[in-house]
């Protein structure tokens, strides 16, 4: 991903208002990220836990989507969860769902899709190897490095058809 700047993520969401982008909270550690490794920035809100955001580059135009993110994990015992983006796997509170408001007429009546996604929004860095989950167990897989790249960006843009669409 090239390196973006707050105006450019203001500007680009598809599922929410200007007004809402306008408040969102960016991230101020824009200029130390590692963009050469990432397929997309995912952030949570620190001043709203329920939210988070990512952008990613779709056709040579930055996407937006806001993020509503559900915590429905099961207390008092150790439970293990996948990523559909990446499949990292994590133990308790490392993954949740996350849903996005559909785009269009669809998205005003209501509609939204949903995945379960690093809580972190760090999907990028485990398919890379540059983070390993917290009580995670890593899969052993056959794929390449750049085969296990492909299928995080094939699985980020199915997600963002599913909200576009």
């Amino acid at each position: 991903m090239r390196p973006i700047t707050e105006r450019d993520i203001r500007t680009c969401f598809v599922n929410c208002s200007k007004g809402e982008a306008k408040r969102l909270g960016v991230p101020k550690d824009l200029d130390d990220l590692p963009w050469e490794d990432l397929d997309f920035l995912g952030w949570r809100d620190p001043g709203a836990p329920e939210r988070a955001y990512l952008v990613t580059e779709s056709d040579g135009a930055l996407v937006g989507l806001a993020l509503r993110v559900t915590s429905g994990a099961a207390r008092g015992f150790t439970s293990r969860s996948m990523c559909s983006l990446c499949l990292t796997t994590h133990t308790s509170g490392g993954v949740a769902l996350m849903t996005a408001r559909r785009t269009g007429e669809s998205g005003r009546q209501g509609n939204s899709v949903g995945q379960y996604l690093c809580t972190d929004l760090a999907c990028s860095l485990y398919t890379r190897g540059m983070k390993e989950a917290a009580g995670g167990a890593a899969i052993d897989e056959s794929l390449t490095p750049e085969e296990k790249i492909a299928r995080t960006r094939a699985n980020l843009f199915s997600f963002l058809d599913k909200v576009v669409r």
